[in-house]
């Protein structure tokens, strides 16, 4: 029905007058579905637990500061002192249990007054919060990304160190490594690192340790690695082999001079495409004691042009090729082995997400132990936010060449502008406690389907 011009139109009346009052009043009312989440989850007592050992016991327990640090990143806020900005949410209050919540140096001296053990108690909580979705997924098939990310800070802080960061040259900063997990998208674990250390700092010990964790659930599961040029050694690849892990790992020319003599006297190459073409060869470096299947890869570009030309004039485009080298243990066709190699890109858009939208990348504080919290607190918001997509929705799509996740994802900051930052009002209507919140139809259909699908499956 088409509506009236009255119907649609109104005046713009300026409003004069500004008033402050309590209220109970909320600005997330899309928290309803963490909180609702969370205690199905058992979250607040999962992370109790992680903190028991401490003899300390202050007004707010470390497990809550953990807690509000995740319900701070999933609302889309950075620095600690931005918490002041929404202390009176009433929402963000029930969601933690709380009637007031800490200030800024609160939180700052519960994450201080942690210890190593606090921090690897919620490392392995965030590790079973994977491992739990795996067990109950049954995958014939996990892979398995490896690689580093900076956290670069522009002061002092515990165990930072000026290393190799290309963005931000002459900074401090911790380089972390982290597995994710390609079917679900999450952050398996992270080993936290200087920044002044190599790429395979730690790496074969972390990578065993995370294959260990998830064949202990999935012992008949089929588990492959990606793992960039980086970690290209010997030791890696023969602890791969023995563990029966299919992987594939890209090989820095820099080091191996016969690679440049395998390509230029190469003169048949096989085609992939119409752009990129191939061919393999066993071969092993010379310092190695076994040899394996290396695949050469070249990819047709366009040459930059970097001569003055003329607008008005034809130029004619030249090109040449971009090479690489994989090196794998698998046996399937070179095609299936490049796409899947290819599809450790998924990894850089987890981590473009967990910088951007989770704050990851920021150095809250400067003792060592309470940025490692902040990192797994970062973390965990991240993975929730895939748990709770995975809760609400079925499975979207089957296994690819490239180990596309099993679901289609929405980031968290397209949640946040769909229905969690949302106004709303606690009302008691005869009694009994109401989020209510404007009639939008769309947010209602949003909020109700999430709400019945966590109680469906709690």
């Amino acid at each position: 029905m088409k509506p009236s011009k009255p119907s649609v139109h109104g005046r713009s009346t300026p409003i004069s007058n500004v008033r402050f009052e309590e209220q109970k009043l909320t600005s997330f009312s899309g928290l309803i579905i963490f909180q609702k989440f969370f205690a199905r989850f058992g979250l607040k007592e999962r992370l109790r637990k992680c903190f028991r050992h401490l003899k300390i016991n202050p007004i707010y327990g470390h497990h809550v500061i953990v807690l509000l640090l995740v319900v701070h990143l999933i609302l889309g806020y950075r620095e600690l002192r931005d918490l002041r900005y929404y202390q009176d949410d009433e929402m963000v209050k029930r969601l933690l249990g709380l009637k007031r919540l800490p200030d800024v140096a609160t939180v700052s001296r519960g994450l201080a007054n942690a210890d190593e053990r606090s921090v690897q108690n919620v490392r392995g909580e965030n590790r079973a919060v994977i491992i739990e979705r795996l067990a109950s997924l049954r995958l014939a098939r996990v892979t398995m990304d490896f690689d580093g990310s900076v956290q670069s800070t522009g002061r002092h802080a515990e165990g930072t160190a000026v290393g190799y960061n290309k963005k931000k040259k002459g900074q401090r900063s911790y380089y972390p490594l982290f597995c994710t997990i390609a079917q679900t998208d999450q952050v398996l674990d992270a080993h936290h690192r200087a920044g002044n250390v190599h790429d395979s700092n730690g790496a074969k010990d972390f990578i065993v340790q995370c294959i260990v964790e998830v064949r202990k659930v999935l012992p008949n599961a089929q588990i492959e690695v990606r793992i960039d040029s980086a970690f290209f050694n010997e030791e890696i690849a023969k602890a791969l082999t023995a563990l029966g892990i299919e992987f594939t790992i890209s090989v820095p020319f820099e080091r191996f001079a016969k690679l440049k003599t395998f390509i230029e006297s190469r003169k048949r190459w096989h085609f992939l495409n119409r752009e990129v073409s191939y061919f393999e060869t066993k071969w092993k470096p010379e310092s190695w004691d076994k040899r394996y299947r290396f695949l050469f890869i070249r990819k047709q570009v366009k040459k930059q042009n970097k001569a003055p030309i003329q607008l008005d004039l034809f130029v004619p485009q030249a090109y040449g090729y971009e090479f690489k080298v994989i090196v794998t243990n698998k046996s399937i066709g070179a095609v299936k082995v490049v796409s899947f190699h290819d599809g450790r890109g998924s990894q850089e858009g987890i981590f473009a997400e967990l910088k951007s939208d989770c704050q990851m990348g920021y150095i809250p504080v400067t003792t060592r132990v309470g940025n490692q919290l902040y990192l797994f607190s970062a973390i965990l918001a991240h993975n929730l936010n895939r748990e709770l997509q995975m809760h609400v929705q079925p499975i979207s799509r089957h296994t690819t060449e490239k180990r596309a996740a099993l679901w289609k994802f929405e980031q968290i900051k397209t949640l946040r502008r769909n229905w969690l930052q949302r106004a709303g009002r606690i009302i008691r209507p005869k009694g009994k406690v109401t989020l209510s919140m404007s009639g939008n139809p769309t947010v209602q259909k949003e909020l109700l389907h999430h709400l019945d699908a966590i109680e469906n499956a709690a």
